[in-house]
């Protein structure tokens, strides 16, 4: 058996706390000092931590039906009740597995195994703790809805893992969470007040033929079901969508519109378009139905002929006339430039005289 288990067992700390006190060096094995932890222990070997030895004891689990009015404590200041004044003496070293305040009654455990008291605890374990509770008002279901979507309290975000009514002021709760009045806390932000708060299931383990202020011991082989099974979960039915699970609603079912049926049309085969044509002369981009590219006065592409050329391929006359851009465009617009003969230019300058030339 591995070392930090060993420590579980015989309840000095859970395994992660074993762990931290053998990686202190507060742990020693027939005298020696071992920091390792995946030392494993012997039925014969000698344990002490912190000097005082250490034996293996019998694994307990007590299942005991909390009343009305008694602390989970092992002592009060105010001298008040606890669940210890119910058992006898060879059950006071047990620790109690999580608590129930002092209004609310029902299933609690003690054991002297820290490592069930970790699998019962931590949510992330995944045992479901299941709660029945009345209230003064009547319920209904978006206050079981918005248990379930949960919210904001002092002691930070809670919610319920699933909700069900059983009457107009009974219902039933199930958490993984373990905030400080957790229950009572959620429906008081809802505008409730818990009258009567019993926990009726642990995990598997359910609180049946148990009366109140009695206790029961269980065999090992219960005690391992806690490790080697998943927790029940209540089987409900499946429901239409829309409605939260676990929760009744009497709203009248949606109808669901028909689905729409859209008929393919038929498309048309793909042929090959080659990018020119197969006929003889020009390419397709030349062709008299497609004009080219640039071309202003009808005239066609590179086939066309001196004569059919604008004005500006044709020489230059002698005397200057300014060229109009209607025989360009066909359009009438005002030629470029002044009218009249070209201004004459300047006559160019002689050298510039430099100190060289002096």
């Amino acid at each position: 058996m591995r070392l930090n288990r060993y420590l579980s067992q015989c309840g000095i700390a859970s395994r992660r706390g074993a762990e931290e006190i053998i990686l202190g060096g507060r742990v020693s094995i027939n005298g020696h000092v071992i920091t390792e932890l995946a030392t494993k222990v012997q039925p014969e070997d000698k344990v002490v931590v912190d000097g005082s030895p250490v034996r293996a004891e019998t694994p307990v689990v007590l299942v005991l039906n909390k009343p009305k009015g008694y602390l989970c404590s092992r002592g009060d200041k105010q001298d008040r009740m606890t669940i210890y004044d119910l058992l006898p003496l060879k059950y006071q070293n047990l620790h109690h597995v999580g608590r129930l305040d002092k209004e609310s009654e029902g299933l609690i455990l003690l054991t002297n195994r820290g490592d069930l008291s970790h699998r019962i605890i931590h949510p992330s374990q995944g045992a479901e703790k299941e709660y029945e509770v009345v209230v003064d008002q009547a319920l209904n279901p978006d206050v079981m809805a918005k248990l379930v979507k949960g919210m904001m309290t002092e002691e930070g975000f809670a919610r319920a893992e699933r909700t069900w009514m059983d009457g107009d002021y009974r219902a039933h709760i199930v958490l993984k969470m373990g905030l400080k009045r957790q229950i009572r806390m959620m429906l008081y932000y809802l505008g409730y007040e818990v009258t009567r708060l019993t926990r009726i299931r642990i995990g598997w383990l359910k609180l049946h033929g148990l009366s109140k202020g009695a206790y029961k011991e269980l065999t090992p082989t219960e005690v391992e079901r806690f490790f080697k099974e998943e927790p029940n979960k209540p089987k409900l039915e499946r429901k239409p969508a829309g409605e939260d699970e676990g929760i009744e609603d009497h709203r009248p079912a949606r109808k669901r519109a028909s689905p729409r049926v859209h008929e393919a049309e038929p498309r048309e085969p793909r042929g090959f378009k080659p990018t020119r044509s197969k006929k003889s002369g020009p390419p397709a981009r030349f062709s008299e139905d497609k004009p080219g590219r640039g071309k202003k006065s009808g005239y066609a592409g590179r086939s066309s002929t001196s004569e059919d050329k604008p004005s500006r391929f044709k020489p230059k006359s002698k005397t200057f006339s300014p060229r109009s851009r209607s025989s360009e465009t066909g359009r009438d617009e005002k030629p470029r430039g002044r009218s009249g003969p070209p201004a004459r230019r300047p006559a160019p300058r002689g050298p510039r005289r430099g100190p060289s030339s002096r």
